[in-house]
C-alpha cells in the first residue's frame, strides 16, 4: 500500500469514528464530558512529491544518503521507549515505539511515528485513540514482546483501561499519556500521528528504558 493510500485509510477510519455519538466509541466514563470526534489532516512532508519522495538519488553531484548509514549515524541519538496501545473491535493492540514525544503544551499534543507497513497501525487508526506507555529500565523484556510482529503481545501482560479512551494502560509503566488522534501526516516511509492528550500520569520515580546505538541502556547514576 502506497504512502497516500495508507494515510487515506487512516483518514477514513477517523472520519467514520465521528459518526458515533460522543463517548460511545471509546466508552467515556459516566459523568465525563462529551468528547469531540477525532480529525485527520493529510499533508505530505518535504518536497519532490508525496512524503518528500520522487527524486532519484541525491541532488546533482551529491551522493544519495544510504539507509544503513542513516540508521548507524542517527542511532547515536539516545531515545526513550514507549509502548503505544489501542483497543479496537478485535481487542487490544500495541507496538514498541522509540519515536513518541511531546509536541505542544497548548493545546496538549503528543506525536509518534509508525512505519506505513505496520500491521498494528490500522487497528490504532480504527480506534481513533491511543495510550503511550513510557517504559522503565526494568521493562526491557516487555519492550521486546511488543516489538515482535504477529504474536499475542498481551498474553500474560497486566493492563487496565486508560481513563478516557479505554486504551490499554500497562501495569508498571512509570508514565503514560492517554490521547485522541488529531492528525495524520505522511513522512516518507512513515506516518506522523499527532494525538491530543486527554489524560496522563506518572507513578513515582525510577529510571527510563533507553535505546542507543542498537542496544538498550541504563542511565549512569
Amino acid at each position: 500500500m502506497g504512502h497516500a493510500a495508507m494515510a487515506a485509510t487512516a483518514v477514513r477510519h477517523l472520519r467514520s469514528a465521528g459518526s458515533a455519538p460522543a463517548g460511545a466509541r471509546y466508552g467515556t466514563p459516566p459523568g465525563a464530558a462529551p468528547r469531540t470526534a477525532p480529525r485527520a489532516v493529510l499533508r505530505p512532508v518535504g518536497e519532490g512529491g508525496e512524503g518528500g519522495e520522487g527524486r532519484e538519488g541525491g541532488e546533482a553531484g551529491r551522493p544519495p544518503v544510504v539507509a544503513a548509514e542513516l540508521r548507524r549515524v542517527l542511532g547515536h541519538f539516545p531515545t526513550g521507549v514507549a509502548v503505544v496501545t489501542a483497543r479496537d473491535g478485535d481487542g487490544p493492540a500495541g507496538f514498541a515505539c522509540q519515536s513518541f514525544s511531546s509536541l505542544s503544551l497548548d493545546p496538549p499534543l503528543a506525536v509518534f511515528m509508525v512505519g506505513r507497513a505496520s500491521a498494528t497501525w490500522p487497528r490504532i487508526a480504527r480506534a481513533g485513540s491511543f495510550c503511550a506507555n513510557v517504559l522503565g529500565e526494568e521493562q526491557e523484556a516487555l519492550c521486546r514482546r511488543f516489538a515482535v510482529s504477529g504474536a499475542d503481545k498481551f498474553a500474560g501482560v497486566a493492563h487496565g483501561p486508560a481513563p478516557v479512551t479505554g486504551s490499554p494502560l500497562l501495569a508498571g509503566a512509570p508514565a503514560w499519556a492517554d490521547c485522541e488522534i488529531q492528525a495524520v501526516h505522511t513522512g516518507g516511509d512513515h506516518l506522523i500521528v499527532v494525538g491530543r492528550i486527554v489524560a496522563l500520569g506518572a507513578e513515582g520515580g525510577g529510571e527510563p528504558l533507553v535505546f542507543h546505538r542498537g542496544r538498550f541502556r541504563r542511565l549512569e547514576r
